[in-house]
């Protein structure tokens, strides 16, 4: 697993435009990039909340890098694999 970007957005069950505010917040503040990282159900709403920052909010702002991969987790049941999204953000510059 890759080590934590500092400017990252765990995606996970709350509103999408919490999201998009915590990615566009972070540009505002001065961030060349920002990771938006997402596992198993969440995936969607990650996507959801590049697309929706990206076309409404982030002028200058493209995707650089979309990662996928699969993560190997401990349920109570044991361990079971769950996929994960990593979609970076940067300033077109």
């Amino acid at each position: 697993m890759q080590q934590v970007k500092e400017n990252t957005v765990f995606v996970g069950n709350k509103p999408v435009m919490n999201y998009v505010l915590a990615v566009v917040t972070q540009f505002n503040n001065g961030a060349e990039e920002v990771a938006i990282k997402a596992r198993g159900k969440a995936i969607s709403r990650a996507v959801d909340t590049a697309e929706i920052s990206l076309n409404r909010f982030l002028e200058g702002v493209v995707k650089k890098e979309i990662i996928i991969s699969t993560e190997i987790i401990d349920t109570d049941t044991g361990k079971t694999n769950v996929s994960s999204i990593e979609i970076i953000l940067t300033n077109k510059k």
